[in-house]
């Protein structure tokens, strides 16, 4: 009973002693020469205190492949709503002492973190510090900020070599890193210092909230605090600090041990942190107490030859993956190539960019693959089109695209910045357009809609690129899939042109030879469904859906009830034949467009997607409608054969054409201050 008692005695009495000195610790500032068994730090793993008084975060006795913590056990406040509170100030005194001269690992590190316990986070300690696992590696939830005291260079953090500090924020991919060093005030030059020497070195870190930077210094303890930092990096630590964060060290050891000591600390939340007195610091463990044993001597040499043999074998196998990886995904280069104009982007660039090709960056599919959204390292948007293994078209598409677009310049046309080729990969980087399709906003997009202005200047700009690619440029090219799913929208809502995936080119005064029938249902003119053969006339055709589509806000083709089918070129000619053409304008606009430029482009619409070719007006011809500078005469309804499957000699039996170009002074003044006027009004 007495023992009982005098446990909860001592109980009662260490809580208020804690109590007492977290009190004592309003103004958050503390400092440590020499530990002597303190009961404040909160360790865990092999973390201990010698009773010389020196923290060992990890020792050389059975200790590969762990990890030690050591942490001040109370919180220290930072008011992340206020820049001013986030300032602090460290310094410590440390030494890495290694097994074996020159071998060791992993390292140690300074730490600010919301929790004491790594327990959850940390599952491989070693190349992780002691910090994290691969699934807590590089989260934004970790909330953490580590100052890396690294020894081993791992490709798999961008380590620049074996012996350098690092600023971590919540990963071991260091957002700044440098070689250790210290800047000589009397040499005038940095000179490097080795973390795994076992000499006690000092490092000041400190956190200027009012200009955001954090700065890291290095030296030996011989001399006083360099004037110039190792490390200084801009960085918004409201962005990472919880109110509540703790401050201590972690370190790991790897397939060697290796002891990771920190001799003295001292820490200032408001302002500078004290100044260590070195003659006060306890002193490091000896190396080697006593001479080897023969067995141990004969036991270092095997674990050396060990060593020797096992990184020889490793870098023969790297050496023949990395020649194997090289071959199978070596990139190819081809004579069309040496006179394509964009740039030819490194696979390694666009991997990156993307996240690795990550779905989540997937912005649209088709039958070629997917398109995804990308980052350069210039922080430009692109888009990557990455034609899919198994694409029908495959090889053709890509060339197709890349001699087609290669050199073309127009505004309404997605401009390709460049283009990439791996054994069997093939991809296409254009510029981002951030509002999409044109079909989403008006098919799928219930929270965006576009106003009349809007469409006619979308219509407007599609007409205008056709026309270069059909007239203006050094050859013909044929689109051959022209619809709102490949009009992107930039971030003004400008209408461009892209997927050249089944464009065709072909020389002015000639036709194109190809009877391959390709293209999408219910934008493919009669007579190419016919005989597969394209040409300007059935771009139009497409582009007078297109104008429909845009000015109805309908698709070409669909499905009232359970089986009945509605043509939109059909539906729209039922309603001009009734003088109620204007009925067919999209509900979304409720009435918000001028009539008589809505009228002009359901009856331009109308005459594009005639079912006789010659019938059609030249993509000239339409630019002139849609400028104004020509008047649209104004046929009657029953002077037109409409529809999709119309037959051909049915259209030419009745004679029609499509009307000649006659000017009208007034009506065509009238139109194009029309025009003018809802410029103005959209500029």
């Amino acid at each position: 009973m007495a023992s009982a008692f005098r446990s909860i005695y001592f109980r009662i009495v260490f809580s208020v002693s804690l109590i007492c000195l977290a009190l004592a610790q309003d103004d958050e500032e503390f400092v440590y020469h020499g530990f002597y068994q303190d009961p404040q730090l909160r360790r865990d793993g092999l973390a201990a205190v010698q009773g010389s008084g020196l923290l060992q975060l990890t020792n050389t006795v059975d200790a590969s492949q762990k990890a030690g913590h050591a942490f001040y056990p109370f919180p220290i406040k930072f008011n992340t709503s206020s820049s001013q509170s986030l300032s602090f100030s460290t310094s410590f005194v440390f030494s890495i002492v290694p097994q074996y001269p020159n071998l060791g690992g992993h390292g140690m590190a300074f730490v600010i973190s919301p929790s004491m316990d790594f327990s959850n986070r940390v599952s491989l300690p070693s190349q992780f510090l002691g910090l994290f696992n691969r699934s807590s590696e590089g989260n934004s939830t970790n909330h953490i900020l580590a100052i890396e005291l690294d020894i081993i260079q791992s490709n798999e953090f961008n380590d620049i070599d074996n012996n350098h500090v690092g600023i971590d924020v919540n990963s071991l991919i260091s957002v700044a890193s440098a070689t250790a060093a210290y800047f000589s005030d009397e040499e005038g030059i940095n000179k490097t210092l080795n973390l795994i020497s076992g000499d006690r070195m000092q490092i000041w870190i400190e956190y200027r909230a009012d200009d955001k930077l954090l700065n890291v210094t290095l030296a030996p303890i011989t001399i006083s605090k360099p004037s110039r930092p190792l490390l200084s990096t801009s960085i918004d630590l409201s962005q990472i600090f919880l109110d509540t964060m703790y401050v201590g060290f972690s370190a790991s050891t790897g397939s060697v041990a290796t002891e990771h000591c920190v001799l003295g600390w001292s820490f200032n939340k408001n302002g500078q942190a004290q100044s260590l007195n070195i003659s006060k610091l306890p002193p490091l463990p000896i190396l080697s107490p006593e001479p080897l044993s023969a067995k141990a001597t004969r036991d270092r040499r095997i674990i050396i030859v060990f060593i020797v043999v096992t990184v020889t074998m490793l870098i023969t196998t790297g050496a023949a993956v990395y020649l194997v990886r090289r071959k199978k995904y070596e990139e190819i280069y081809e004579d069309w190539e040496k006179e394509y104009g964009p740039q030819r982007f490194l696979y390694k660039s666009l991997y990156k960019a993307t996240k690795g090709f990550k779905d989540k960056e997937v912005i649209g599919k088709g039958g070629f693959g997917k398109v995804y959204r990308g980052v350069l390292s210039s922080n430009e948007q692109i888009a990557v089109k990455k034609v899919s293994h198994d694409s029908k078209q495959g090889m053709k598409e890509f060339v197709a695209e890349v001699i087609s677009m290669g050199r073309l310049r127009h505004r309404n046309l997605v401009k390709l910045r460049g283009y990439c080729r791996r054994k069997g990969e093939f991809m296409l980087v254009y510029d981002y357009m951030p509002n999409g399709s044109l079909d989403k906003i008006l098919h799928r997009n219930m929270n965006l809609n576009l106003n009349w202005f809007q469409r006619f200047r979308i219509i407007r700009g599609v007409a205008s690129g056709l026309l270069y690619l059909h007239e203006d440029w050094e050859q013909v090219v044929l689109h051959r899939d022209i619809k709102p799913a490949n009009v992107l929208l930039d971030n003004v809502l400008n209408g461009k042109l892209g997927d050249f995936g089944l464009a065709r080119l072909y020389d002015h005064g000639s036709t194109l030879q190809t009877t391959k029938l390709v293209g999408t249902f219910g934008y493919m003119a009669p007579e190419l469904m016919r005989t597969g053969k394209a040409s300007t006339s059935t771009d139009v055709y497409a582009f007078g859906v297109f104008m429909l589509e845009v000015a109805c806000g309908r698709k070409p083709i669909e499905h009232e009830g359970l089986s009945e089918a509605v043509n939109l070129v059909d539906w729209v000619t039922g309603l001009w034949k009734r003088g109620a053409i204007l009925e067919s304008s999209d509900p979304r606009l409720q009435g918000l467009y001028a009539e008589e430029q809505m009228k002009l482009v359901l009856m331009l619409g109308l005459f594009c997607s005639h079912p006789h070719p010659a019938a059609r007006p030249s993509m000239r011809q339409v630019m002139q409608y849609l400028d104004g500078e020509v008047t649209l005469p104004d046929i009657p309804p029953e002077g037109v054969v409409i529809g999709l499957f119309s037959e051909t000699n049915e259209a030419s039996q009745s004679g029609i054409s499509f009307p000649s170009l006659t000017r009208d002074n007034s009506s065509c003044a009238h139109t194009r201050s029309t025009i003018n006027s809802l410029l103005t009004v959209g500029r």
